[in-house]
């Protein structure tokens, strides 16, 4: 039985961190409003490295739509304007002195609808991941029924188990998923 709540709670764990690093990806997707973990992704060329951005000046939110960047060595501003540029986003940084100030357009219904669909393959691939977890628990169950572990009776009830925590995450990915798309498709 203890054998059992060990995997149970890495099991537990495993889909814990499919579901936070589903929020991390979706920290990434823009809704037209602003955001400091929009920058988060990107990393500037510095110092012979590459380094992130909140590494190199203060990442703030002045006002709804408008990101800024105050670097702390101006001799950067060029190249955390660069990487802000050059990062795929779509926005275009403004630099003043040793703030970089980066409006943030709003979504035509288009972008939202891509968005929407980027979102839609994040939350399937964090479906798969935890789906992949069930499948090693229910490997370990048969491996210790074979081993004279547990009993027949055993591996079916806690296959059960395994699957309504399946159904769980699964359910918080559901539910992540519904409220970005909202927060996505309003205008």
């Amino acid at each position: 039985m203890s054998d059992f709540n060990s995997l149970k709670k890495e099991l537990h764990s495993k889909m814990d961190k499919a579901v936070d690093v589903l929020h991390n990806e979706f920290a990434g997707l823009r809704t037209g409003r602003a955001s400091t973990s929009l920058l988060d992704p990107i990393m500037v060329d510095v110092y012979g490295s590459k380094m992130p951005i909140n590494q190199v000046g203060t990442v703030s939110v002045p006002e709804a739509r408008m990101l800024s960047v105050q670097v702390w060595d101006k001799s950067n501003v060029k190249m955390v304007e660069k990487a802000i540029r050059e990062a795929g986003l779509g926005l275009n940084p403004q630099a003043d002195g040793t703030l970089v100030r980066i409006p943030i357009p709003p979504l035509n219904e288009e972008r939202r609808k891509e968005l929407v669909k980027v979102a839609g393959k994040y939350a399937e691939d964090t479906r798969i991941a935890i789906r992949n977890v069930r499948r090693h628990g229910n490997d370990e169950l048969k491996k210790m029924e074979k081993d004279g572990a547990i009993s027949e009776d055993e591996h079916r009830d806690y296959a059960k188990e395994i699957q309504s925590e399946t159904d769980a995450a699964i359910k918080k990915v559901d539910e992540t998923l519904a409220h970005k798309e909202e927060e996505i498709m309003q205008v």
